[in-house]
């Protein structure tokens, strides 16, 4: 029984802290008043994202030593909580580019139900804050995935592709570069084979190998439109 007691009252104060801190703005806090101010001629770039993002600084911190890339993603957030702490996690930290790869969290209704057209205009939010803030922007598409081992049954196998569609067709309109890893990486079913992502859903070493010279390629793009 105390056991019991003891694991409801720590559910319960862990739910207190997320209601209070939603976003998760401590997360990354410290770190951001810790980093220096960008170097002369630096070519700073901040990544937003989720579980995806920081998975791959946890999977291949020899891609980020190699390059002057900061690492914003939190495991399991959506573009609501992105958009919230942008300003601290991307804006302040003075990049030359932003990289930006959400969506599939919110599909997967992490915070809630939401529209593909909801998930657009927060990523349009970012974009837009990015550029009044003369950072440019990579738009990423979302990875694909057949089923979310943590909730099944919402078919992001036919989401996925329909939110990549809006989000190219944003990027195009507004002269943002686009990064198409679902192109290379989808199987038939429009998942990701077992040897890009064992679970599905989150890149293994090989799938961010994949993804990794397709980002420098679009982080070049975005550099060439800043100058």
């Amino acid at each position: 029984m105390k056991i019991l007691l003891s694991l409801l009252a720590f559910l319960g104060i862990s739910q207190m802290v997320q209601s209070q801190d939603w976003a998760n703005l401590e997360m990354f806090k410290e770190a951001n008043a810790q980093l220096s101010q960008a170097a002369d001629g630096e070519n700073r770039v901040v990544f937003m994202g989720n579980s995806i993002t920081i998975g791959w600084l946890h999977s291949r911190p020899e891609f980020f030593e190699d390059h002057p890339y900061i690492d914003r993603g939190i495991s399991g957030q959506t573009t609501p909580q992105m958009l919230l702490r942008f300003r601290q996690d991307v804006i302040d930290l003075k990049p030359k580019v932003v990289v930006i790869l959400a969506g599939t969290n919110d599909i997967a209704g992490n915070t809630g139900p939401m529209t593909l057209d909801q998930i657009l205009d927060n990523l349009k939010s970012m974009a837009e804050l990015a550029h009044q803030n003369d950072i440019q922007v990579v738009l990423s598409s979302v990875l694909p995935a057949y089923d979310y081992p943590w909730r099944p049954g919402l078919h992001p196998d036919e989401k996925i592709p329909a939110l990549n569609k809006l989000i190219k067709t944003y990027a195009e309109e507004k002269g943002i570069v686009y990064l198409d890893y679902f192109s290379a990486m989808a199987d038939d079913r429009n998942g990701l084979p077992k040897k890009y992502a064992e679970d599905g859903v989150h890149p293994t070493a090989e799938g961010y190998a994949i993804m990794e010279p397709m980002l420098v390629a679009a982080i070049a793009q975005a550099l060439d439109q800043k100058k």
